[in-house]
């Protein structure tokens, strides 16, 4: 198991230090949007990117966009849970 945690630390490293670390934190927000907001907030979602630590989420519902705007600041700590790391730092709801 020493060896698993040795190469895992290693892809870490290597990551942070090839300046790659934002860019698979960014993807690995993309995929996890689905699990972490649910099933109805996916259907409504148009498209989500993320972009120098800022996520933008495009909606299809007036409602849904007041209402992540309101809790923007607890997607984004959702969000940064779920991946292990501060990714965001900011949130953009557009309609």
């Amino acid at each position: 198991m020493k060896n698993g945690a040795d190469i895992s630390e290693a892809l870490v490293d290597f990551l942070r230090e090839s300046g790659l670390e934002q860019s698979v934190l960014d993807v690995q927000i993309e995929d996890l949007w689905p699990r972490v907001m649910g099933e109805t907030v996916k259907k409504l979602t148009r498209s989500i990117e993320v972009r120098d630590g800022v996520l933008y989420v495009h909606v299809n519902s007036a409602a849904l966009k007041a209402q992540l705007f309101e809790n923007r600041f607890e997607l984004i700590r959702k969000l940064n849970e779920a991946v292990g790391a501060p990714a965001l730092r900011d949130c953009r709801i557009l309609g």
